[in-house]
């Protein structure tokens, strides 16, 4: 297995073993003190260890190798584990949240010990170890899964935290209600918890946008390749860990032989695919250089664009002329926050072109940037 398996799984492993105890300890603190809220804690350890469970399948069935039914291999499948992580968190919260409801309706009385505090105490301190220790493997690994445990146990140190609270006030005050008030604040901060892990699995499941680091690093090693003068349309399809596939418009001169562009963008498609891991495929945009007319309508349709939208950028550009008409093409890329509808935009800017030409037509194809 990979380095990257082996730390996971390690992780993992780490991670059950130390949730059990704590559950344990915290399940026989709860059950002889009376407290509902050291007893949803407990039962939190307990979920949080079926999410190391999961962790480890997820990271376990991510590295099956392509098939034929999954040409593209198993990695989301570490996506799809955080998600079934993420569900046991949130079905966790709803049993807390009734039992502590139900103590809010009808408080007990709470037995106090100096061993519960231990318990609690030892409890924050072995959360923030796993806290750092997922974080270190996290930096490590990239599983997601990994990010998402550090940060269960970071809000379970608060949690903890928060039930410590409870014991305390519970002796010195009497108020016994307030053991399922903490309950139910453990409740919420577990649900939200959950909440945020789906909120962020689902933007790598339905298709974020790359990391600009990432993007940075394509056009670098593209533009750094000879004949190839502009880099635009890159998108980014994630399969999951170390199966990441990309295509891009790599601008390149006119005049230049079929072989010698050919050998550029494999050159870049070779190194990106060392370097950065991706497979990639790049497509040929042939851009005649230094002729005067394209020049000056290229420098034309910028400043037009620019005097409408400063946010606005576009590429492809290329002119001919016809029975009279001077056809201007080129992609619009608009931002997502633009109201205006692409007809719309369209529009004002071929009047803008007619103000300066009647002969001037505009051919746009408006589109979003995907990254």
């Amino acid at each position: 297995m990979s380095k990257r398996t082996n730390l996971s799984i390690f992780a993992g492993i780490f991670g059950i073993i130390c949730n059990l105890i704590l559950c344990i300890f915290k399940f026989i603190a709860g059950s002889m003190s009376g407290s509902v809220s050291i007893t949803a804690d407990a039962a939190n350890n307990l979920s949080d260890a079926g999410s190391n469970i999961v962790s480890i399948a997820g990271t376990l069935l991510s590295r099956k190798p392509v098939d034929k039914e999954h040409p593209f291999g198993h990695g989301r499948a570490e996506y799809i584990s955080a998600i079934i992580i993420a569900v046991f968190i949130l079905l966790m919260s709803f049993e807390l949240g009734k039992s502590s409801v139900e103590r809010i309706i009808s408080p007990k009385n709470m037995n106090f010990s100096l061993i519960y505090v231990l318990v609690l105490v030892s409890s924050i301190m072995i959360k923030f170890l796993m806290f750092f220790i997922n974080g270190i493997f996290y930096r490590k690994t990239g599983n997601i899964n990994l990010k998402a445990v550090q940060k269960d146990s970071l809000n379970d140190c608060i949690a903890t935290g928060a039930v410590l609270v409870s014991l305390f006030v519970c002796k010195i005050s009497g108020i016994h209600r307030f053991d399922g008030i903490i309950g139910l604040f453990v409740t919420f901060f577990v649900a939200f918890s959950g909440i945020d892990v789906l909120k962020n699995i689902s933007g790598s499941l339905l298709g974020q946008p790359p990391s600009k680091k990432l993007v940075d690093d394509m056009k670098r090693i593209m533009l750094s390749q000879e004949n190839i003068i502009g880099v635009h349309d890159i998108i980014v399809h994630d399969y999951g860990p170390n199966r990441i596939m990309a295509t891009a418009h790599a601008e390149c001169p006119s005049d230049i032989g079929v072989e010698a562009l050919h050998d550029a963008v494999d050159n870049a498609e070779k190194q990106i695919e060392s370097e950065l891991n991706i497979s990639m495929c790049i497509h040929i945009d042939p851009v005649k250089l230094n002729d005067e007319e394209t020049d000056r309508y290229k420098l034309l349709t910028e400043r037009i664009i620019n005097d409408y939208n400063k946010e606005y950028t576009f590429h492809d550009f290329k002119f001919y002329t016809k029975n009279g008409e001077i056809n201007l093409i080129f992609e619009l890329v608009i931002p997502f926050s633009e109201k205006k509808s692409p007809q719309e935009i369209s529009n004002d800017i071929q009047k803008l072109f007619s103000n300066e030409n009647e002969k001037i037509n505009a051919l746009i194809t408006i589109e979003h940037t995907f990254i």
